[in-house]
């Protein structure tokens, strides 16, 4: 079993900034991919940015220049730095990490979401 814990959502003001965090927990080798994706309401879930075990990341085009994602290993953890923030990034926030275990594929994780709302 593996459990995501995401810290760090909140309201802020349209410019301003907040920083993710998502930490892993569970019985498992190694972690690979870590990332976030969001949901808005009445919007299907859509990926945010990714970063990969060796630490290359991805960032979708309407965040590109805004977030940063980065890692933790050591710790299990992902970051998600966010600036300049826009109304149209208020969302519920999902970290997901995919996990290893010897012999196995990599499983899916998801974290419970956590909201991030911004005011005009």
């Amino acid at each position: 079993q593996v459990q995501l814990e995401e810290s760090g959502g909140g309201l802020v003001q349209a410019g301003g900034s907040l920083r993710l965090s998502c930490t892993a927990s569970g019985r498992f080798f190694s972690i690979g991919h870590m990332g976030w994706h969001r949901q808005a309401p009445g919007q299907s879930r859509e990926w945010v940015a990714s970063i990969t075990s060796g630490g290359a990341t991805n960032y979708a085009d309407s965040v590109k220049g805004r977030f940063t994602i980065s890692r933790d290993s050591a710790k299990n953890t992902v970051y998600l730095q966010m600036n300049s923030l826009k109304p149209e990034d208020t969302a519920v926030y999902y970290c997901k990490a995919d996990t290893i275990r010897l012999g196995r594929p990599p499983t899916a994780n998801w974290g419970q979401g956590t909201q991030v709302t911004v005011s005009s």
